[in-house]
């Protein structure tokens, strides 16, 4: 029955990008690992790490000397680890976190077919590899996913009682129900993270847009109502599926919750993580206008968008510089293209 169900999720779930946006290869100099295609830096490092299921992933390592945290990051679908190369040094350096993304099964030059159970051997072979070869502990471990990566980052969550935090970027209730307005969970599902989310002991920051047209914000939504540990979540105003990183709020949240989570140490009985946080949760941080559908025009928006009061966040302007240099690197290399649930031009 197991196989059955993967075989049946697979035609509907997983569309890696075909060809890969990157190739390995050696660093003469160095004798290094490294991927090709991007550029080269000498705090990255490029592994391949052996899953429980066989699979031979690709999985990449930022270090930041300042860090006191580390993140493990799941990336969406249609992308690979190429095309979130730039994303993840920047998240690394906004941020202060080291930070590890991988590929699953089948995505870029990782081996193997992408299936749920792989995408769980996956994440544990990623989160393996922080503990023993990087000495990062559980506690000090931030696990990142975003749309279907939230499933893996859930899974594994679940099964780490001293997490120190999660988020969900656009996160899925479940495989299943982004297709089907279902109100039950059927055997055949996958990613059932509606069922999972309540046994996740960590804080939790939900993140998704308002006019997401691919997993709607709903499932956002519920999946922060289930939470234990609440944290204040972003509601990005006319923000789809793969754009939020171009919002200003994306980051700047993202930075405020990091530091949340760094100052306050890990309440293993806490209920309802909330330092500095209002009463009641804001429902969006967003200003700009509704969903743009070209490039052009959210460009165009984004050079002309108001400024408004930031309540006491980064109100310097090297910090206002900072967050811009970030929404320019997010559209130079064209993240917000990336369809997430559906296959790519090139993808038979």
């Amino acid at each position: 029955m197991g196989a059955v169900t993967s075989s049946m999720a697979a035609k509907f779930a997983f569309f890696p990008p075909n060809p890969p946006s990157y190739a390995l290869g050696v660093d003469e100099s160095t004798g290094k690992q490294v991927m090709t295609g991007v550029a080269l830096r000498e705090n990255v490092d490029v592994l391949k790490l052996c899953t429980k299921r066989g699979s031979n992933v690709v999985a990449m390592y930022i270090k930041n000397p300042s860090a006191s945290l580390t993140m493990l990051y799941s990336h969406g679908n249609a992308a690979d680890l190429g095309q979130m190369y730039e994303l993840f040094s920047e998240l690394s350096i906004h941020l202060r976190v080291n930070l590890m993304g991988y590929d699953y099964s089948g995505y870029g030059q990782s081996s193997g077919k992408p299936s749920e159970q792989n995408t769980y051997a996956d994440i544990e072979a990623a989160y393996k590899c922080l503990l023993e070869k990087y000495g990062a502990k559980e506690e000090d471990i931030i696990l990142y996913g975003q749309s279907v990566g939230s499933g893996p980052t859930i899974d594994l969550a679940t099964r780490l009682p001293n997490l120190r935090a999660v988020i969900l970027h656009s996160p899925i209730l479940s495989g299943l129900r982004v297709m089907y307005p279902v109100k039950r969970t059927y055997w055949f599902d996958i990613y059932k993270n509606i069922d999972k989310i309540p046994s996740v002991n960590c804080p939790v920051l939900v993140i998704h847009g308002t006019d997401d047209d691919v997993v709607d914000c709903s499932h956002g939504k519920q999946l922060w109502e289930r939470c234990k540990e609440k944290y204040e979540p972003l509601w990005v105003r006319g923000g789809n599926h793969c754009d939020l990183e171009l919002y200003p709020q994306y980051i700047k949240h993202l930075k405020k919750f990091v530091a949340a989570i760094e100052k306050s140490p890990r309440q293993k009985n806490g209920h309802g993580f909330n330092p500095d946080q209002p009463d009641n949760p804001r429902n969006s941080t967003d200003f700009r206008e509704k969903h743009r559908p070209s490039m052009d025009q959210r460009e165009n928006l984004t050079r002309n968008r108001p400024e408004k009061a930031n309540n006491g966040m980064d109100q310097h302007d090297k910090a206002r510089n900072s967050i811009d240099r970030f929404g320019d690197m997010v559209r130079s290399v064209g993240l917000c293209n990336i369809d997430c649930f559906k296959p790519t031009a090139t993808h038979a």
